[in-house]
């Protein structure tokens, strides 16, 4: 065989190589923007639970009247002077 075709041969095998290893980097990048967008949305909606939760908990450290009715339609709370009606619902 003569040192040129060796030489094409081997040029030719490593340009296959660099094809299927830079084929597979390219699979793995757009993988890896994939999970960056999905890491992205994720954040935007962690900040949004964030602001919320902050809001209430404002609201419960300042506003009597939110804690009240947390209390009564949550743990069923009633003033000493309330008569509580309970009602059969439907389908009992």
């Amino acid at each position: 065989m003569s040192p040129r075709l060796v030489g094409v041969a081997g040029l030719v095998l490593l340009a296959a190589g660099l094809a299927v290893y830079g084929g597979h980097q390219v699979l793995r990048v757009r993988q890896m923007r994939g999970e960056i967008a999905a890491r992205e949305r994720d954040i935007v909606t962690l900040r949004a639970r964030t602001e919320e939760l902050s809001r209430t908990v404002e609201r419960l450290r300042n506003d009597p009247s939110y804690v009240e009715k947390l209390a009564r339609e949550e743990l069923g709370y009633v003033r000493p002077d309330e008569t509580v009606l309970k009602f059969p619902t439907a389908g009992r």
